[in-house]
């Protein structure tokens, strides 16, 4: 994969506030957000519908602002933010199709964990975002959606471009950077949420160099973060109410 992209001075503008947001704005209004959710959740019956609809809005700006940096610049190619086809369509579906049942599957079995009250890793750092409702659930798989193609676009397509075409990075170097500030935005989630951003974002980000698409990454995403917002509400094996003794009627004299 290779990319030149040739930004002019109102994309470098945009683009540099964009990113300056998500590697310091991001991590703080992630984790103030999601705080105030925990807080609220149990509480406030629409938080969570609050929550997931700013979420939506908010993702659709950074989105556009991408989309602003690629028309800003006649120079630039939308290959050059990934916006193209894979390379090697054949391969791409056949990734596309094991990463979506490996996602059903550990679903199935992070479900199973749930039910049961039994720890499912990294649940308890997303726990207030789960859906209860049927209108929850519908915005929690718009939520996955969108996030999954506006963040790719962002994250993967922009800021590598940005890195080599602005700042004169190698590919992989920016490729790098990108994994960096994706990996930062989970501090909402602690340290492991930040170890876990950087270790999808390194895996998307090498799908998207090895297919030269955002396809390939946008896909993946996507079914990563259906199977997670669509995790039941733990419950915990005591929660559950036991048989009561069975108590014979006295008969009447």
């Amino acid at each position: 994969m290779t990319v030149s992209p040739d930004f002019s001075a109102a994309s470098t503008a945009v683009t540099a506030v964009l990113g300056a947001y998500l590697l310091l704005g991001e991590p703080w209004l992630g984790r103030r957000l999601y705080g105030s959710l925990a807080r609220h959740r149990d509480t406030e019956p629409r938080a969570l519908v609050r929550y997931f609809s700013f979420i939506l809005v908010f993702w659709c700006v950074l989105a556009a602002l991408a989309v602003a940096a690629l028309l800003f610049s006649p120079g630039m190619a939308a290959a050059d933010l990934g916006i193209a086809a894979p390379a090697s369509p054949l391969t791409a579906a056949v990734i596309i199709v094991m990463m979506g049942a490996v996602s059903v599957a550990s679903g199935r079995k992070m479900r199973a964990l749930a039910a049961g009250g039994r720890n499912v890793p990294g649940l308890a750092s997303i726990q207030a975002m789960l859906p209860r409702t049927a209108q929850e659930r519908r915005l929690a798989i718009a939520v996955a959606v969108t996030d999954g193609v506006c963040a790719e676009l962002v994250y993967r397509g922009l800021l590598i471009a940005f890195g080599v075409g602005v700042l004169g990075l190698d590919l992989y170097a920016a490729a790098a950077l990108s994994v960096l500030v994706y990996a930062v935005a989970g501090i909402y989630q602690g340290r492991s949420g930040v170890i876990a951003f950087g270790f999808v974002g390194a895996l998307l980000a090498g799908l998207y160099m090895a297919s030269g698409s955002l396809l390939l990454p946008i896909a993946v995403h996507i079914a990563l973060s259906v199977r997670d917002l669509t995790l039941p509400v733990p419950e915990p094996i005591g929660s559950v109410p036991a048989h009561e003794p069975y108590e014979p009627t006295p008969k009447g004299n």
